[in-house]
């Protein structure tokens, strides 16, 4: 795992020991920043169930303005702490340890871009998504990582589900502010 490109470009990503973490593939990433490449410049990133935190670090290598990571996993933050460092990019990022869910009901912070890829199959990435849009700043976009056979909704407050993106067992899904055309 590595970062693609931008400041931290080629720098060796860790992933926490275990079978908790499920990295996303550097194609599925490629793929994600292809979509969002010209979105991320100058922008706040949430990288929900962080796990490593490449998708927040990409962000930030690709010039997002600030990234906040959230995880509650001890061994998934230290891995994000240490990416953080090997980067360089730790003054741009908060490393938050908490739950996720508790984090969006409560958080008072505004994000551009929010990537969600929470344990499969658990319900989470369904829950995350009610909360997600009341952290979003208008003209926003919440990507989603989750099995391809997973049906997501065609709306979630004013977020509207715009595109679906399948690799192979894979499928990122992107949803929009309702006011903002196209992709």
């Amino acid at each position: 795992m590595r970062v693609i490109t931008g400041a931290a470009r080629g720098r060796k990503l860790q992933t926490p020991p275990g079978e908790q973490v499920r990295p996303t593939t550097d194609a599925v990433k490629e793929s994600v920043f292809s979509i969002i490449q010209f979105s991320v410049e100058g922008r706040a990133f949430l990288d929900a169930f962080a796990g490593s935190g490449q998708m927040g670090i990409e962000a930030l290598s690709r010039g997002a303005r600030h990234a906040v990571f959230l995880d509650n996993g001890r061994a998934s933050l230290e891995a994000v702490r240490k990416n953080l460092a090997v980067t360089g990019l730790a003054d741009k990022a908060e490393v938050i340890p908490a739950d996720t869910l508790s984090y969006l009901s409560n958080c008072t912070q505004h994000f551009d871009i929010a990537f969600l890829d929470p344990p499969y199959q658990t319900g989470l990435l369904q829950q995350a998504l009610q909360l997600v849009p009341r952290v979003m700043n208008p003209g926003g976009m919440i990507l989603c990582e989750h099995p391809a056979e997973e049906v997501l909704p065609e709306a979630v407050g004013d977020f509207i589900l715009k595109k679906s993106y399948k690799y192979g067992k894979i499928r990122i899904t992107v949803f929009s502010h309702k006011e903002v055309e196209g992709l």
